[in-house]
């Protein structure tokens, strides 16, 4: 998952001592590794079922190690240590405030949906209503979502590698955005769910381990001892504050406001980003679905805890003023920590973390796109559920899945050297506002229509996007997208604390005001699958 804290590449190879060959190096055996693992994927790749959920072979153990692979960001790693790293306890809350959201993804309705649905949000969102007009609105949520992300990724990818390898023409850094989103093609295209599992997973274990070496490493350095570690983060920043709440949101009543704003819509709307609930369709069964969580959150946790050190270290070893004044700002601490830890080797494996990162995340976004398409619009709106063949919806996934590549390819050239913050935060708004209301009240409310799930999607989604394009994520001061016009009227540079209410009052009001009979055999069966399990395996047959 991608957080708004971060948006380019963090540092020049050359300004930490690094190597472009050896950091190209790298690269490239992490490409050859996770291509194998691809390759291999694909010989069981055939079905729908194979290429949306990797035939739902994998265990509750792989699973949770995949899915901590789709949640853990390059932001997470670069941009929470950064932050921690510059602005003390209040980048800190962003570690907490992920791991939460991760919670209540988790208990409140990656489950109830894993046991209702077949591959896709759609399939549980369309389950008691009219099925042609919710699966639209879902899949035009779904792709709105995923299309943003991949934006901010694409532009981040283009930027961390291009500033790795020392290649500052713009013409130089297309290329590198459009080598990137071919591989990501290749994953999805050749592996589907199966081969993008194992890429997230093979990420995920380079990214823990990585972190781990070096929250050690930083702990040695100080004789295990946390409290020493803080007091020499104290000593090099030259103020206590850095232990201390406000040093980034207590400026002022609107930058707390602003703070609040972004909480609620990075905690609520992780439980409605639609690839990170696909992974639940990839085990056999609920019991798998349930180690799957486990698993998730102990490394999850675990890799949080991990950026409490690193960001903390990197302002003790590094120092504040070094880490602002770097490329890339505070982005660069956790490079520049690995340079000063490890030289260019150290620094060179961290790049290669990071770009593993943005593969992974990427890949699992045109998977959820390309099956949100195929299985939602092609499948079940265009042809009924009246397919030629079996194959048939497979391949349309594939042509989607190069179509959307190739889109994001485009548009992250487009948005290279941009702020494309906003489109991260637009991602998490959209899905706490169009996603989540929606999927609680059609698991928990039994009166609900369809009426409510299209005013509830197309109202979240009309509503978040017309308040960050009038918002100063966009334009009115120096950070924006278009600096140089000011075309802002609403305060806050994210509008979940307004857009998600206003969701859920939609949804009400869809429902209260409609004629809609909601067929009430439906909803018990679906609240009897979703919270038991039972005929759930036999729903997601194909």
């Amino acid at each position: 998952m991608t957080h708004p804290t971060t948006t380019t590449g963090p540092l020049l190879a050359q300004t930490a001592g690094g190597s472009p060959y050896l950091n190209m190096g790298i690269f490239g055996i992490f490409v050859l590794i996770t291509m194998i693992a691809v390759f291999r994927a694909s010989r069981n790749t055939r079905t729908a079922a194979d290429y949306y959920a990797a035939g739902r072979a994998f265990s509750g153990s792989q699973n949770g190690v995949a899915i901590s692979g789709d949640y853990l960001s390059a932001a997470s790693f670069l941009g929470i240590a950064g932050a921690i790293a510059v602005h003390g306890y209040d980048g800190f809350l962003y570690s907490i405030g992920f791991l939460v959201a991760w919670l209540v993804a988790l208990l409140l309705v990656a489950e109830l949906l894993r046991n209702t649905g077949r591959y896709t949000m759609a399939d549980v969102l369309s389950f008691r209503m009219r099925q042609r007009p919710v699966r639209v609105a879902a899949s035009i949520s779904t792709l709105s979502v995923s299309f943003f992300y991949l934006l901010a990724q694409m532009a981040g990818a283009g930027g961390l590698i291009a500033l790795l390898l020392g290649i500052q023409d713009r013409v130089g850094q297309s290329i590198v955005i459009a080598v990137v989103g071919a591989l990501m093609i290749l994953y999805v295209l050749i592996g589907g769910m199966r081969g993008t599992t194992w890429v997230q997973i093979i990420k995920a274990v380079l990214l823990i381990a990585g972190a781990g070496v070096m929250t050690l490493w930083v702990l040695a350095m100080y004789g295990m001892n946390l409290s020493s570690l803080l007091g020499a983060a104290v000593d090099a920043s030259g103020t206590e504050e850095i232990l201390n709440p406000g040093l980034q949101y207590g400026i002022s009543e609107l930058t707390r406001l602003d703070f609040l704003s972004l909480a609620i819509a990075l905690v609520l709307g992780t439980a409605g980003l639609p690839h990170i609930l696909m992974r639940f369709y990839t085990v056999p069964n609920s019991k798998e679905a349930r180690r799957s969580v486990q698993w998730a959150i102990w490394l999850i946790g675990l890799f949080y805890l991990f950026t409490l050190v690193l960001g903390y270290g990197a302002a003790a070893i590094v120092g504040r003023d070094t880490i602002l004044d770097a490329p890339g700002g505070v982005n660069s601490a956790a490079p520049l920590l690995a340079a000063e830890l490890g030289g260019p080797l150290l620094l060179g494996f961290i790049a290669a973390v990071a770009f593993a990162t943005i593969l992974a995340v990427v890949a699992g976004l045109t998977i959820t796109a390309s099956a949100s398409f195929a299985h939602d619009i092609y499948a079940n709106v265009i042809k009924r559920g009246k397919l030629d063949d079996k194959q048939q919806e497979v391949r349309v996934a594939r042509i989607t899945a190069v179509v959307v590549g190739l889109v994001s390819i485009l548009g992250g050239i487009a948005a290279n050297g941009q702020n494309v913050a906003f489109l991260v935060a637009l991602a998490f708004a959209v899905a706490a506002s169009a996603n989540l209301p929606t999927i609680l009240y059609s698991l928990f409310w039994k009166r609900f229509s369809t009426t409510g799930a299209l005013w509830s999607m197309y109202g979240g989604l009309g509503i978040t996007v017309t308040l960050i394009i009038f918002s100063p994520a966009v334009s009115g001061s120096e950070t924006a997208m278009f600096p140089g016009a000011d075309f802002a009227w609403f305060p806050l540079s994210n509008p979940g604390i307004v857009s998600i209410p206003l969701s859920f009052l939609l949804g009400y009001l869809g429902t209260v005001l409609s004629k809609d009979r909601p067929d009430e055999a439906k909803f018990r069966e679906m609240e009897v699958r979703a919270l038991s399990g039972a005929g759930a395996e036999k729903a997601t047959e194909h």
